[in-house]
């Protein structure tokens, strides 16, 4: 039995009245889980703050495989993690994942 990713989970949830259409829905996944990235007082209670956001950034990694950027320039690769600025593919570099901060080691060299 697959078991989808995470935004794929949102994205066929938020897609419920369409459910075709579901890759459309990546985005407002997306941007609900950049929401979710740090954790409140009761979640870092119980549980490491960083490993959380790990697995958020794991999880927002994904969006990329799930539904790739469309060939539209202006749906071309989504916003930032606030849903601020609007992204394409190439806009922080040619990793479509880096604005999500996930390159901790690079940031300690410097």
């Amino acid at each position: 039995m697959k078991n989808p990713a995470l935004i794929e989970k949102l994205a066929r949830h938020l897609a419920t009245d369409a459910p075709d259409d579901w890759p459309a829905r990546v985005q407002d996944a997306a941007s609900i889980l950049a929401l979710m990235k740090e954790p409140d007082e009761a979640m870092r209670a119980v549980g490491d703050a960083a490993i959380w956001e790990a697995m958020i950034d794991a999880a927002l990694r994904e969006r990329w495989t799930v539904a790739p950027p469309a060939t539209n320039e202006a749906d071309s690769g989504g916003s930032d993690e606030e849903g601020e600025i609007r992204l394409t593919s190439e806009a922080v570099g040619h990793d479509p994942a880096d604005w999500v901060h996930i390159h901790h080691e690079r940031e300690k060299q410097s």
